[in-house]
């Protein structure tokens, strides 16, 4: 496995400690806070957090690079890997906050994490560096659960207009090869206006795939 996926299922794991156990397991490497800190928290906590980390990102916190040869060329920086293990990270309690219906402040959160691919995507080498060719889709975020955690949270906080374009926007940026799927699945968390709104979108997806 490689280490990028090994941070990311080493943070899973110490989520899913209990807190008792938490300090034997990691407490002499990284300051573990008390259940009465986690009792502290405000409820924009994660907004806090993901801005922290945008602010982070864009200050070149991340980004380490290497000399590239042709046996390496495939690999990542371990500031690439960070950044990625972070940002999936941050993405689970974005939609850990919908499930618990904070859809503002999850908004909010999310659209910061969207905001930094869409800086990758735009040719920017200033947040994390690529060996090869580079773009947001290396970071492998599961687009299926992302919006399906997305879109009710923009139902619930964008007028009609505004959430028919910032679905399409979604889809075209970051999975426009499954376009009608996505569309399906904004529909069926939106109102009966949004719905509305929906409805040249879904047509025009309709047209080009012969649906």
């Amino acid at each position: 496995m490689s280490r990028g996926d090994l941070l990311i299922i080493a943070e899973r794991a110490i989520e899913l400690v209990p807190r008792v156990t938490l300090q034997a397991l990691v407490g002499d490497y990284v300051h573990v806070e008390d259940g009465a800190s986690e009792a502290r928290a405000t409820p924009n906590a994660l907004l806090d957090e993901v801005q922290t980390f945008h602010v982070d990102s864009l200050a070149g916190r991340y980004f380490e690079d290497f000399a590239v040869n042709s046996r390496n060329c495939a690999e990542h920086s371990w500031g690439t890997d960070a950044f990625t293990a972070e940002f999936k990270r941050l993405l689970r309690r974005c939609i850990s906050a919908v499930d618990s219906g904070q859809y503002e402040v999850a908004r909010q959160a999310f659209e910061l994490l969207f905001g930094l691919l869409r800086h990758i995507d735009e040719g920017h080498d200033d947040v994390i560096f690529f060996a090869d060719e580079g773009g947001s889709w290396q970071l492998g975020a599961e687009w299926r659960s992302v919006f399906a955690a997305y879109f009710p949270c923009l139902a619930k906080t964008a007028a009609a207009a505004d959430f028919a374009s910032i679905v399409d926007q979604m889809i075209e940026d970051f999975a426009r090869h499954d376009r009608p799927q996505y569309l399906r699945s904004a529909h069926a968390v939106a109102n009966a206006a949004q719905r509305v709104a929906l409805e040249p979108l879904e047509r025009r997806a309709a047209d080009l795939t012969g649906g």
